[in-house]
């Protein structure tokens, strides 16, 4: 079974095209392309369920046009609208790729670096140039906080932890 904790999403499912049952997916993340991956996990109906990549090309720098393995009409395309697709974590680390989406972050427990603890990824604030993590403290308020790799010391992929160095008073703005 599939867990939220082990994906990230990267995308969504916008509408079908053609009538062979290739989607339109609007990606966020093209890591499905940057690594060596048969599949996608898509979420239909609140379960995570995994989708064998057919064929896929780009129709823009955020539109990927997606067929599916067993999904060959525009009636079972039509099923997949609306859904959020997802990757699988333990894939993007193991793609060495050195470049990862910050929406892999999600979930991962930040801390300085002398190991207290900050709070929790909980969301990517990407409204303008300098992303943000939207990360939750342990006494339940929010803090914003640069998600610039000049501050990441460290990842621990298997703990979920970040180690970040930040600096003096960011944390008290």
């Amino acid at each position: 079974m599939i867990r939220y904790d082990d994906v990230y999403q990267i995308g969504n499912i916008t509408k079908t095209h053609a009538l062979r049952g290739e989607v339109v997916f609007h990606i966020t993340d093209d890591i499905f392309d940057r690594t060596d991956s048969d599949y996608l996990i898509v979420e239909v109906e609140g379960i995570l369920v995994p989708f064998f990549i057919e064929e896929y090309r780009f129709r823009s720098d955020t539109s990927v046009l997606m067929k599916f393995d067993d999904i060959d009409t525009a009636d079972q395309a039509q099923r997949l609208v609306g859904c959020r697709v997802f990757f699988e974590k333990s894939k993007a680390a193991e793609s060495g790729e050195e470049e990862l989406s910050l929406n892999y972050f999600v979930g991962f427990q930040v801390q300085n670096e002398d190991g207290t603890v900050i709070g929790t990824v909980e969301d990517i604030d990407d409204r303008n140039e300098n992303w943000l993590f939207v990360v939750t403290r342990p006494d339940g308020s929010e803090t914003l906080i640069p998600a610039h790799e000049e501050f990441i010391t460290d990842i621990n992929h298997e703990a979920k932890t970040l180690t970040m160095s930040l600096p003096e008073g960011l944390l008290d703005l």
